[in-house]
């Protein structure tokens, strides 16, 4: 069984940046590729970024390209979310998430195999 657990929600200022963590465990982290997911109140659930499991291919949300970045430290069994720039738009619970395929992260929240709990970022004007 997979638990994935995020840190790094906050509220902010627009401009600011802010950094999500998420630590994996239970399972063996590389067999896994990594994504991060957000819900804004009353809108559906939006892909953000994946990465594979040697960083060799990442994804990027149209919304948050030249903005947002992804990365994973497998020697910590951690995936982050670097997030500048930050708008109100980006107000969110934010969830990672393990994809069972290690070579091809996914846009698809169906193809998401374990989630985290969600960590809340607030992006205030």
């Amino acid at each position: 069984q997979v638990q994935l657990v995020e840190s790094g929600g906050d509220s902010v200022q627009a401009g600011a940046s802010l950094r999500l963590t998420c630590e994996f465990s239970g399972r063996s982290f590389i067999s896994y590729s990594m994504g991060w997911f957000r819900r804004a109140p009353g809108q559906a659930r939006e892909f953000v970024a994946g990465v594979n499991y040697n960083s060799g291919t990442i994804l990027l949300g149209d919304a948050v390209k030249g903005r947002f970045t992804i990365s994973r430290d497998n020697a910590k069994n951690t995936v982050y979310l670097q997030m500048s720039s930050l708008e109100p738009e980006d107000t969110a619970v934010y969830y990672c998430a393990s994809n069972q395929d290690p070579r091809r992260p996914s846009r698809l929240a169906t193809n998401v195999d374990y989630w985290g709990q969600g960590t809340q970022v607030t992006v205030s004007s």
